[in-house]
């Protein structure tokens, strides 16, 4: 049988294509960029076409570099950029609009108007989710309301939605597959995730229309099978998860009570709370993490707007550094004691916080600041954010034992060790770090008998570092309220 496992990794601005081998190692990669799109002030978009040539044109490339044959292949899994909303026309296969991307803020206006007519503690009673033009429900009567016809259209049958996964698995079964799996359908918020199906009150509230929408499969499960024409040889589409879903799996998260952050661009922290969905009273989301054999696993999660991109702008935009690589030399030399901080709010604050029209702020600066205490307070700012998203998490009630990390910043040793240090938890690094594109290819192996259950991936997790807390507790406490003075300036009362 074979066990080399393809997994599609469709991010917000690359799209890419891994093969791992049974123990979860990397056969080869393949990655293409593609174009964003900014029509607006806040608005974000992307060309469905191009998201489904581009990942394609990776799956085929990666085969090639590996020297295999898609009859080697056990399955595909999928991963995704979630929330991100496709309409399109059932016959043709054609998009109707541009992808409205996670990151558009169009439907504010609207979301604003539900929640002043006291609709949020609905939409989080039932889909874990606040009311937010984050989530996928919004962008799609948006998309039904502007273009011309297609409310009717979608009424009558003729329209299909989807998330990235679905409008994907469409293209690669010839439109034979529309389906989608629980995670991603829990970020949409109109899936009732207690009774796992979509909530009727919910697509009254939010005007979508049954007929748009995919069936909804656990996390690992039968989707279809890639048309032979598209890669050689037809293979199974057998694990889809969104990306920090995916992560989750890929960290092997499988208890209750373990957490996994992922240091991108923004940074996303989800930690499993097993069988029961815990609702937050801190403004955390509540999530499925995955879904096996019908039994839901939950998650809470916090967002951070900006982790990594708080060092592209200092990069970038103000010109401090010339590689991202620099900014250890520069908190070795001023250590975890820097006076000052910088709150990265450029798009506003994220969780626990959710404050849209906070904006950035750097203070504490005096006469002796220089270029290596603005760096450091970029890189302490990230762990500090990850501490108020741990605060919260632990006022819901929540346990964490360790947290485990990946994405680009965890790979500097300074930064994971004053996240150790501040959280006062340690901090494990994975030997693979390509946790994301990991998850889905074990989702799809355990669909397809790689992998026998959740006992063989857990095995399989390597750490290569550990970092343990080691900073005094006055220390800690003292530069924590610092940053908690910072947060409450900037922050829009």
């Amino acid at each position: 049988m074979p066990t080399y496992l393809l997994a599609i990794d469709q991010g917000t601005t690359s799209s890419r294509a891994i093969i791992f081998e049974r123990q979860g190692k990397t056969v080869a990669v393949a990655q293409q960029e593609f174009r964003q799109f900014f029509p607006r002030d806040g608005w974000v978009e992307h060309d469905p076409r191009e998201i489904w040539e581009s990942s394609l044109a990776v799956c085929r490339e990666v085969l090639a570099t590996a020297g295999l044959e898609a009859s080697q292949l056990a399955a595909v899994g999928i991963t995704n950029q979630r929330e991100t909303t496709i309409i399109w026309d059932r016959k043709t296969g054609e998009a109707i609009h541009p992808a409205i991307v996670w990151q558009d803020r169009r439907t504010a206006n609207i979301c604003a108007g539900l929640r002043a007519r006291g609709q949020e503690s609905r939409v989080v009673e039932r889909s874990g989710l606040l009311i937010d033009p984050y989530f996928s429900a919004t962008k799609i009567a948006w998309i039904l309301d502007e273009v011309e016809g297609a409310r009717a259209r979608a009424e009558a049958g003729e329209l299909a939605f989807g998330t990235v996964d679905t409008w994907l698995l469409w293209h690669l079964t010839g439109g034979r597959s529309h389906l989608t799996d629980a995670t991603n359908a829990s970020r949409t918020a109109l899936f009732n995730i207690h009774r796992q199906e979509w909530d009727d009150d919910l697509l009254r509230l939010f005007r979508v229309p049954r007929t748009l929408l995919p069936e909804v499969r656990d996390s690992a499960a039968d989707f279809g099978q890639v048309g032979a024409s598209l890669l050689g040889a037809a293979v199974p589409v057998a694990g889809i998860a969104g990306d920090q879903q995916a992560a989750l799996v890929g960290q092997a998260c499988f208890e209750r009570g373990m957490a996994k952050s992922t240091y991108g661009t923004g940074c996303f922290l989800m930690l499993n709370t097993g069988t029961e969905p815990l609702r937050s009273e801190n403004r955390l989301l509540t999530t499925v993490a995955y879904r096996l054999q019908g039994q839901a696993y939950y998650a809470v999660e916090g967002s951070i707007f900006v982790a990594g991109a708080a060092m592209q702008w200092l990069r970038d935009g103000l010109r401090l550094i010339d590689h991202a690589s620099e900014s250890t030399a520069h908190a070795e030399a001023v250590g975890a004691e820097n006076p000052v901080y910088m709150v990265p709010a450029f798009t506003g604050l994220g969780a626990p916080h959710w404050d849209p029209n906070a904006r950035g702020a750097i203070l504490g600066l005096t006469r002796d600041t220089g270029i290596a205490e603005l760096v450091t307070a970029g890189l302490q700012s990230v762990c500090y954010q990850t501490k108020d998203l741990i605060r919260a998490i632990q006022n819901d009630g929540a346990r964490l034992q360790e947290l485990r990390v990946d994405g680009g910043m965890a790979v500097n040793d300074w930064v994971m060790q004053f996240l150790a240090d501040i959280l006062n938890v340690p901090v494990d690094r994975p030997r693979i770090t390509e946790t994301t594109a990991l998850g889905a290819a074990y989702l799809a192996g355990l669909q397809v008998g790689v992998y026998q259950g959740l006992d063989d991936i857990a095995e399989l997790w390597e750490r290569e570092r550990r970092f343990q807390p080691a900073m005094a507790p006055g220390l800690r406490e003292s530069l924590y309220a610092g940053w908690e003075d910072a947060v409450e300036r900037v922050r829009h009362h």
